[in-house]
């Protein structure tokens, strides 16, 4: 996993499209500064990934305060909310992430009944 706090990177993208057999995913998470929701939305996340995605996964967290423009280039309305940009279909979670098996659906990584 590599968690970072950083803004587009089109090495990173383009590693994780050709990468492996495997399913690579790159979520974005943004959140509105540190408040116990964001924090409870990271945690969250987190121990999703880390249960379902280890070592297939890479997690970006933006503050959407300290961040504005990639909050704005990814039409974010409300915090916390989950993007997974790869693999596609790009998928967007919106709310505090409680709901772990909307998180997995979200995720692709539960298939609808």
């Amino acid at each position: 996993m590599m968690l970072t706090e950083k803004g587009d990177s089109t090495a990173d993208y383009e590693r994780l499209v050709e990468g492996g057999n495997q399913e690579r995913y790159l979520l974005r998470l943004y959140v509105s500064g540190m408040t116990p929701r964001s924090t409870q939305a990271i945690e969250r996340t987190k121990a999703i990934c880390e249960e379902y995605l280890q070592g297939r996964y890479e997690l970006e967290v933006i503050d959407i305060y300290q961040q504005p423009n990639l909050a704005r280039n990814d039409q974010i309305i409300a915090a916390p909310t989950l993007v997974k940009r790869l693999p596609p279909p790009l998928r967007r979670l919106v709310g505090d992430l409680s709901n772990k098996e909307r998180v997995l659906l979200g995720l692709d990584l539960r298939k609808r009944d």
